[in-house]
């Protein structure tokens, strides 16, 4: 009898976990809270520093706060007519996950996707790091990308603006956004749907 009690309440623990969203420290729901109240909407942006200038980014660049849940965001970044790029903040219960969703326009993965980093420490409230992680790190060099394996990922949330960033030696990418002038929602991007 006491084993049948043991095992009832055991396994509602277990739901309630499962069913909960993981918790965090302060400044990771903060960081995660500050950009959630942006859901639903896109923002222009502009490349602000680029030390290997690429003319891809000469183009129209749109973050888009498409998807919120109590444990995921989903952010497309859209750069002119390619919608192949999806920001994943994930919270894991340790902290937060940074991934990139890349894919064709058939919505096909790309051989390079679902890359990134994980916190390492509980950051600030505006200011998340994710350091590259193992499978990033091996995909990487199964890619022929070893140049990646010390990518770090930053993200930077300020009541105007929203930044995007990567660096790594010898290289630093910035994206910056204007939160004070949304505009349309574009499509969904490319492997999901409206």
């Amino acid at each position: 009898m006491l084993k049948t009690y043991a095992a009832i309440i055991l396994a509602s623990l277990c739901s309630a976990i499962a069913n909960s969203a993981p918790v965090s420290v302060a400044s990771h729901e903060n960081f995660f809270n500050s950009i959630a109240q942006h859901c639903g909407k896109a923002f222009n942006g502009k490349v602000t520093v680029d030390n290997q200038p690429s003319a891809a980014f000469d183009t129209d660049l749109v973050m888009y706060v498409r998807r919120c849940n109590s444990s995921e965001l989903q952010i497309p970044f859209y750069v002119g007519d390619n919608a192949s790029r999806t920001w994943i903040i994930k919270k894991t219960g340790s902290g937060l996950s940074l991934k990139h969703d890349h894919r064709h326009k058939d919505g096909t993965s790309d051989p390079v996707t679902m890359y990134g980093g994980h916190t390492l420490d509980a950051g600030f409230n505006q200011v998340q790091s994710f350091p590259a992680d193992h499978y990033s790190k091996a995909l990487f060099v199964n890619q022929g990308l070893p140049q990646s394996i010390t990518n770090t990922w930053q993200i930077f949330i300020y009541p105007n603006t929203f930044t995007y960033r990567l660096v790594r030696e010898g290289r630093e990418f910035r994206v910056d956004f204007d939160l004070t002038q949304a505009i349309a929602a574009p499509k969904a991007p490319w492997g999901y749907t409206d």
